[in-house]
């Protein structure tokens, strides 16, 4: 964004203001801050929303971001953006690639990142034709088998979000089932319920017929 996202965004921006009747200033004007128009800043319009407000902005984002992932988190999400096929893979990046299969070592050991790196190589010549789904051009084309472990890693990379997405939706629910009237609650119990609340949409096309005449067929319980 810092180098290809001003222009787009100032279109839109100017735009927006065109529509909503808003006053856009000569962006070549001299900058005044506040609301003094004796004192300029020295600066221009332009070099003030795009170095001292945009440029900001993207720090101050890009700050919240190395705080709030770690390196590990970060080495994924850039690895994952290097297999966006968008623009015939114009994110590809083998350095980063590389280093996101290392995050997986029970699915890639030595032997199979130095296999890895090599098909890696002729796999970015064999695919960069606008693939807009990367899945699927890797079936259609029959390169899942000649690139197997791209392959591996692509669908490593399209299973995460899902994953992670479900460790966090487990967590949030256990707060609310095993709560404080709760909290001597047992193991097997807690598993169960937590089965039926994270996965209470497939719970709910059972009918209330099928579960009583489950306990029905069961055997009465011994004291």
């Amino acid at each position: 964004m810092r180098e290809n996202g001003w222009e787009s965004l100032l279109d839109d921006v100017s735009l927006f203001c065109d529509v909503h009747d808003i006053l856009i200033p000569k962006l070549d004007e001299s900058y005044f801050s506040g609301k003094s128009k004796r004192k300029s800043s020295g600066v221009s319009y332009a070099h003030h929303l795009r170095v001292e407000v945009f440029f900001a902005i993207i720090d101050v984002q890009l700050q919240a971001l190395n705080d709030h992932f770690d390196v590990v988190s970060s080495d994924l999400l850039l690895g994952m953006g290097s297999l966006n096929p968008v623009n015939s893979f114009s994110n590809f990046d083998k350095g980063k690639i590389m280093t996101l299969a290392k995050c997986y070592p029970s699915e890639f050991d030595d032997g199979k990142i130095r296999d890895l790196s090599y098909q890696l190589d002729t796999f970015i010549i064999h695919t960069q034709s606008g693939i807009s789904d990367l899945a699927k051009a890797l079936v259609e084309a029959n390169l899942a088998e000649t690139y197997s472990l791209v392959y591996l890693l692509v669908k490593l990379t399209l299973i995460l979000h899902v994953a992670t997405a479900t460790v966090e939706r487990t967590f949030s629910s256990m707060k609310h089932i095993k709560n404080e009237v709760r909290n001597s609650i047992g193991a097997q119990y807690l598993n169960d319920c937590l089965v039926c609340c994270i996965e209470r949409d497939v719970f709910i096309n059972v009918s209330n017929d099928v579960i009583m005449d489950r306990f029905q067929n069961m055997k009465t319980r011994r004291g």
